[in-house]
């Protein structure tokens, strides 16, 4: 088969881009490079030759996207401009690339005969609403620009189906750590971020009292998800699911373990909480396991484990 990774050389497509070569497929990358790393596809044009294409592009270019899907089966749109933070800095930048970039991946897609489009969506979306576990039949509430941007794509997934009959799935993402997540940027997630300071000595920064809980989801779900999307029967289509562990881990849980596998502590500093952060988000995802066959395979304490050694080899 032959897939497009849009933001293919960001930390989820790139992981998605490697585990999709390793099973035989042809992927093209299509990436502005705006957050995504060229390490991160490193030796793949060397290793894997024909099958890999990358091609640097803006998904706000319709041209560029328009090249990109051509020939294409499937498209595993991943392509945005990620963090909640980040939104509330610039949501005319986030909206431009998560919005307008999204219905120019669809428009492309539908245009080139693409059999399904994936969309990794985001369960931002929720917003903070005390109901746990949370359900896709829940109203979202998002809080902020981010949350309403993936929230739009997830909109647009289904009306494209609905209208003109292209395959899309969406996927509400939570949490996703691993491999290859930059701890430097401003906006960097909170595990790469909690692993690296403790490795290097640093105080790693807790927003908020800590006690904060989130459903942390291991990167080789969210790629069996992906690929469970691909292959899920029609009834998936212009669906929302959430990709998850079903498991809920405070932050200040998740120090003790990176202390604990560091064999050292580094007391935290604590900062006031960040406008759009979300309490507390735990899901329930029996309809994506029902529905497109997601099973997570990597529980959450394996997959910090497996993260942290990955992140100690860089040091």
């Amino acid at each position: 088969m032959r897939y497009l990774v849009t933001g293919g050389a960001g930390f989820i497509g790139s992981n998605l881009t490697r585990a999709l070569l390793s099973a035989g497929h042809h992927v093209r990358v299509l990436d502005s490079f705006l957050t995504g790393k060229r390490e991160n596809l490193a030796g793949l044009a060397e290793t894997c030759g024909d099958a890999f294409e990358l091609m640097e592009g803006d998904i706000r270019d319709s041209t560029a996207v328009r090249k990109a899907t051509g020939g294409i089966d499937y498209v595993l749109h991943q392509g945005a401009l990620p963090s909640v933070p980040r939104s509330v800095a610039d949501p005319v930048l986030t909206n431009e690339i998560n919005v307008a970039g999204t219905v120019n991946v669809l428009v492309a897609s539908r245009d080139a005969g693409v059999r399904r489009v994936v969309f990794a969506a985001s369960s931002s979306a929720y917003g903070d609403t005390p109901e746990l576990p949370k359900r896709e039949s829940m109203t979202p509430n998002p809080k902020s620009p981010y949350a309403a941007q993936k929230l739009a794509g997830e909109h647009y997934m289904r009306i494209f189906h609905e209208v003109f009959g292209l395959e899309t799935v969406s996927l509400r993402y939570f949490n996703v750590f691993g491999p290859r997540q930059d701890p430097q940027s401003m906006y960097a997630a909170v595990i790469p971020r909690f692993i690296t300071c403790v490795l290097q000595g640093e105080p790693p920064t807790v927003y908020g009292d800590g006690r904060q809980t989130r459903d942390f989801t291991y990167i080789d779900n969210v790629i069996q998800a992906n690929l469970a999307a691909c292959a899920a029967p029609k009834a998936a289509c212009g669906g929302v699911f959430n990709i998850a562990c079903g498991e809920r881990v405070s932050l200040l849980d998740i120090l003790e373990i990176v202390y604990g596998l560091a064999g050292k502590r580094v007391e935290p500093k604590f900062e006031p909480s960040r406008p759009g952060d979300v309490r507390d988000s735990l899901a329930d995802i029996s309809r994506a396991r029902e529905i497109v066959g997601f099973n997570p395979k990597v529980p959450f304490r394996e997959g910090l484990r497996t993260t942290f050694d990955w992140f100690r080899r860089q040091a």
